[in-house]
């Protein structure tokens, strides 16, 4: 496809999806919370939760609602899910909940696992869900270190990105390092030593590309 003009009302519909998903987040933790089901919000989420107590300009958008829950409340999850307008499905292995029958993986919340790895040849499994503060929203975050744990284990392109965001911010530094073992521990570390997170870290006020 190529695009050689933009719709008049592109802005709208950029806000619709961020709307949307925000929408999404706050409809699937309310029913946790209405049915005392534990979890604890994790992926693109969380960490624009932390980033934007520092940064409101440093935000990412994400397109996902990720959620950690515990396996055993999985029955529970998929018997109160329904009322809630959402449907109990997987794809390639993972657990979600499609927004509405018609609701597509894409819009799906993802679920996760407390104490289990996502991916088998993942080298540590998640934390725990018990694990978390409130957000003024309501709704339960994992903490910091268990979200960096998480994007240390996962380690993909938007994870990593996602933690040189955490380190440019000084949400997290150098020191961090110590509170994980190989190899999470020595992909922080490879971080760290980047030159564009050095920058920041050696010049926190400076503003740089």
């Amino acid at each position: 496809m190529v695009i050689t003009s933009f719709r008049p009302d592109t802005w709208e519909r950029v806000q619709m999806s961020l709307d949307a998903i925000r929408d999404r987040l706050l409809r699937v933790t309310t029913m946790f919370n209405l049915n005392h089901i534990p979890y604890a919000v994790v992926g693109g989420n969380a960490v624009a939760a932390y980033v934007g107590q520092v940064d409101l300009t440093a935000v990412r958008a994400t397109k996902d609602v990720d959620v950690m829950v515990r396996r055993d409340d999985l029955p529970k999850i998929v018997s109160v899910a329904a009322d809630a307008g959402f449907f109990h499905t997987q794809s390639a292995g993972i657990d979600m909940l499609r927004d509405g029958e018609q609701g597509s993986a894409r819009n799906a919340v993802h679920l996760i696992f407390e104490k289990e790895k996502v991916r088998k040849h993942e080298p540590v499994a998640n934390p725990a869900v018990d694990d978390s503060i409130t957000h003024p929203d309501g709704y339960r975050v994992l903490s910091l270190q268990g979200i960096v744990q998480i994007k240390l284990t996962a380690f993909r392109r938007h994870d990593q990105v996602h933690l040189i965001d955490l380190l440019k911010l000084r949400l997290i530094d150098a020191g961090w390092i110590t509170r994980f073992s190989s190899p999470l521990s020595d992909r922080l570390k490879e971080l760290c030593e980047l030159d564009e997170v050095k920058r920041y870290i050696e010049s926190p006020d400076e503003e740089g590309n």
